[in-house]
């Protein structure tokens, strides 16, 4: 058995909808230019979120030229680790750059540590996430499509199981327990 890939995810959901399948992606097919868009919103939608497996932890951003942050193209968001919100400096994505908006400036003219949540192409993805993506997606084309509340609430079930499994395999991944939260952990150690 295989990953599923971008062109079986896109025939998942034109099979949804009542359409044949395509041979490739970009066939010129208005119905299939749908789904390709479809399953790219939700991808987008999904990653934005911030997982295990698109998030880089402590990435350097150095300062170009002109002492400005630049990201990287498939940057979808930023959070500093070295830097707190203070009278002195507080930086924001503001597109591809980095914005302080205490001094008002994108000229920051030091490098940061960032956590930072890319956009990966389909295929990079683990499968949980990739059947998610491709369930969820196939339900919007085929509530936008067919408007079927019986065929709505059995893509639901499938989304909600999906959802389950992403969740459980990426709780395994980060190995997630009560100890990893803030509060409980400084209640746990006020008593030693």
């Amino acid at each position: 058995m295989n990953l599923t890939t971008q062109l079986e995810a896109v025939n998942v959901l034109l099979a949804t909808i009542g359409e044949s399948p395509v041979n490739t992606l970009n066939s010129g097919l208005v119905e299939a230019s749908e789904a390709e868009q479809t399953l790219a919103n939700v991808n987008r939608e999904v990653q934005a979120i911030g997982w295990s497996y698109n998030t880089d932890l402590g990435y350097t951003l150095t300062p170009n030229a002109s002492g400005e942050l630049q990201l990287p193209t498939n940057c979808l968001h930023v959070d500093t680790t070295s830097l707190r919100k203070s009278t002195d400096s507080d930086l924001v994505q503001r597109g591809l750059r980095l914005y302080d908006r205490v001094r008002n400036t994108y000229v920051i003219e030091k490098s940061i540590d960032v956590d930072m949540v890319v956009l990966l192409e389909f295929e990079e993805l683990p499968e949980s996430a990739r059947r998610y993506i491709t369930i969820r997606s196939a339900r919007l084309l085929q509530d936008r499509y067919l408007s079927s509340e019986a065929l709505h609430t059995f893509n639901t079930i499938d989304e909600r199981n999906a959802w389950n499994n992403l969740l459980q395999i990426e709780s395994e991944v980060e190995d997630f327990n009560i100890f990893d939260n803030y509060a409980p952990n400084e209640i746990a150690h006020a008593y030693r």
